[in-house]
């Protein structure tokens, strides 16, 4: 998540004269002067060892006149000198201070950093450095433990999942849109008789959802009846948040065009669909959905008390982070979800009508995974937390069997995309906080039955 900047330059006993300044949070300027006597000593050295190798018609090597040398490598040896020099006290600056750098360093006027004829360069610099915390106590945090076990009911709703997964899209010609239904439809949203934006052939369920940056909790029941070529206008109010400021907390209308509607008939549990799926009959079935489920219920009761030692670090650390860096990680965010969308089978004109919904929220939502991500990394290197080739691998090919892909193959797409990188900070992160819940204080309690059904 964080690059570091790193020098290549050689050590050295020179101090170089330095003024660091923190401008925002997290981020430094530093001014760094080197004098004229350490420029004319890396020049006599660099000129020194390039005489004694350099090849020059008509004398023997090493033998050539200094002032040939010069005026034949002077422009480069000037130019290697400059490297050296802002490389070599960059570094030491760096290392100085104790600096964490994140990203690379931006430089001021980066074109006018130049040897100069007589005299000492100063040159000018910004960086983003790892935010300084400090972590709450990590041995008395209160979890909560549901307590939830596999019933007949829950396997039924997991028989109907498989079912309905299994099912057909059929068109529904004999009556207009109930819940449920997948229909296809044009958005057009406006304020004030204004069109806000239009969305051309949006493929939806019929059910709560959000609509041009609104949740509409009762879509289901505004579209009810509504037939092909029939439109349909939900009054609503904008969120306090939405991305267009003009409609923020206002009633704006949603115009939608229904274009076609489908209903999804859940294939049959017959000898056929169990055949398809590898059984010879349903207790099998049944019996291998049961172990499915209880296993998913113990990584999500564990991912629930997770989510609880992550929000207390969260709630309890206090931190500023640095803008830039939290810039990119918006933009990250958004390209994220935009992959993701893409992946879903939306198209790109309808993501790019959709960018400011896909925007909202990512700013906010980047300065939360930034934070999770310091404090999550800094518990690791406190406890020496690191993922094995081993445990990478086996999470490799977990996923490689459930997409259908060989292994190798899967982690030679991931390493190009970067999100191999991802997986294996993700693991370590869910280690790190397994970590904090063997101290923790863990009370099994019951949970709800909407909550069990989620």
């Amino acid at each position: 998540m964080a690059d570091t900047a790193t020098g290549l330059a050689e050590k050295t006993d020179f101090e170089y004269p330095v003024k660091v300044e923190e401008i925002a949070p997290a981020t430094r300027k530093v001014t760094i002067e080197i004098p004229a006597e350490r420029i004319s000593q890396k020049l006599e050295e660099n000129f020194k060892d390039l005489r004694a190798k350099a090849n020059v018609p008509g004398f023997r090597i090493g033998h050539a006149p200094r002032k040939l040398v010069e005026k034949k490598f002077g422009a480069d040896i000037r130019e290697d000198v400059k490297r050296q020099l802002v490389s070599e006290s960059y570094q030491q600056v760096i290392e100085k201070n104790g600096f964490e750098v994140l990203g690379e360093p931006v430089f001021e006027k980066s074109d006018e950093i130049k040897l100069p004829d007589s005299g000492s360069l100063n040159f000018t610099f910004e960086i983003e450095v790892r935010p300084q915390f400090t972590l709450p106590d990590l041995t008395a945090i209160a979890i909560k433990k549901p307590k939830v076990q596999v019933t007949e009911k829950h396997l039924e709703q997991a028989l109907t999942n498989l079912r309905e997964q299994q099912g057909a899209l059929v068109p529904v010609e004999d009556r207009g849109v109930v819940a449920k239904d997948h229909v296809v439809g044009d958005f057009t949203v406006k304020f004030e008789g204004n069109e806000l934006g239009v969305q051309k052939d949006v493929q939806f369920v019929v059910q709560p959802g959000r609509i041009g940056g609104i949740f509409i909790e009762d879509l289901d029941k505004q579209l009810e009846g509504a037939k092909p070529d029939e439109r349909k206008t939900l009054n609503v109010k904008a969120p306090e948040d939405h991305p267009k400021l003009e409609i923020r907390g206002k009633d704006v209308q949603i115009e939608i065009l229904i274009k076609d509607i489908k209903k999804l008939e859940p294939a049959e549990l017959n000898e056929q669909f169990l055949e398809n799926l590898g059984f010879t009959n349903q207790a099998e079935l049944r019996e291998a959905l049961k172990e499915q489920m209880e296993i998913r219920v113990q990584n999500d009761i564990q991912q629930a008390m997770r989510d609880q030692v992550n929000k207390y670090l969260m709630d309890n650390v206090t931190m500023e982070l640095p803008a830039k860096l939290s810039e990119r990680q918006s933009a990250q965010i958004i390209q994220r979800r935009a992959s993701d969308l893409l992946m879903r089978g939306m198209g790109m004109a309808a993501i790019e009508a959709n960018i400011e919904t896909i925007r909202a929220g990512a700013q906010e939502a980047a300065a939360s995974e930034l934070k999770s991500y310091f404090i999550l990394d800094k518990i690791a290197q406190q406890e020496k937390i690191e993922v094995a080739d081993g445990e990478l691998n086996g999470q490799l090919a977990m996923m490689a069997m459930q997409v259908g892909e060989r292994p190798e193959k899967l982690k030679q797409q991931m390493s190009k995309d970067g999100s191999l990188t991802n997986m294996y900070l993700k693991m370590r992160e869910n280690k790190a906080l397994d970590r904090v819940l063997e101290s923790a204080k863990i009370e099994e309690v019951e949970v709800s039955e909407e909550e069990k059904k989620a």
